[in-house]
């Protein structure tokens, strides 16, 4: 049975929102409690939480049920810092790293199963969503990319990896455009609480019927 390990990205600096963003209230739960219980719900075998120093007061609502909570003092370094320290304290015995954003609340739990089932069903070693022709997140990585992951080196995450790889990349389509939003600016976060609603207005109304 395949093992994938996801690497929660919970230590940026928010500098476009001028606060913190993952703290910030998404229903009873914040931002990105939200995005670990929406993994926590997957087929993912553990979650590594990578925070940052001043987010520390976050950690312990976060232990226990299957993830690893790490804290990255070079934060300010750049996003490849939070994706080495977490890539570090995976289970060595994963064969999937999967690099998820937290600041995508409305990212489904299904969507993260849909790219585990391809995984193991392909000759893919690099698994993405796609929405409507654009590619999102999160990127599921083979190991096997694992000596690339730990060398990139400033604010960056793994789309080099991606665009160096073009014929191991495996497109999931999904009818989700969640997989392309993340939150970095006040309107962007009014934005998804708009589509939290509608979303939660056309579920109640199918289960009227």
């Amino acid at each position: 049975m395949i093992k994938v390990s996801a690497i929660l990205l919970g230590a940026g600096e928010s500098k476009r929102m001028g606060v913190n963003k993952l703290s910030l209230p998404w229903g009873k739960k914040t931002v990105l409690e939200h995005c670990l219980n929406t993994l926590l719900r997957s087929s993912v075998k553990e979650v590594v939480l990578v925070l940052s120093d001043r987010t520390k007061w976050m950690e312990g609502p976060f232990r226990g049920r299957r993830v690893k909570v790490i804290m990255n003092p070079r934060y300010r370094e750049g996003m490849s810092t939070s994706i080495r320290r977490g890539i570090q304290a995976t289970d060595p015995g994963a064969q999937g790293l999967l690099i998820a954003l937290g600041d995508q609340p409305l990212l489904k739990t299904r969507t993260i199963n849909a790219l585990i089932r391809a995984f193991a069903q392909s000759k893919g070693s690099i698994v993405l969503p796609s929405y409507q022709g654009r590619r999102g997140h999160p990127v599921l990585f083979d190991r096997c990319h694992e000596r690339e992951l730990l060398s990139l080196r400033g604010d960056v995450g793994g789309k080099s990896i991606v665009e160096r790889h073009p014929v191991n990349v495996l497109e999931v389509p999904t009818e989700s455009a969640a997989v392309l939003m993340d939150i970095d600016t006040w309107k962007d976060y009014q934005k998804g609480f708009r589509m939290k609603r509608v979303g939660r207005a056309k579920k109640g109304r199918l289960n009227e019927t």
